[in-house]
């Protein structure tokens, strides 16, 4: 998967799904990392 495409999906359920500054940050580090072995 590209890169730019995968820092977009991480970021877009991150947002969604955050509920704060800190769970955000941990939710795009952990998309991220998923996507990034798919």
């Amino acid at each position: 998967m590209q890169n730019w495409l995968r820092t977009l999906l991480a970021g877009a359920a991150a947002w969604k799904w955050g509920g704060g500054c800190v769970g955000t940050i941990l939710l795009f580090i952990f998309f991220y990392w998923l996507l990034g072995h798919c």
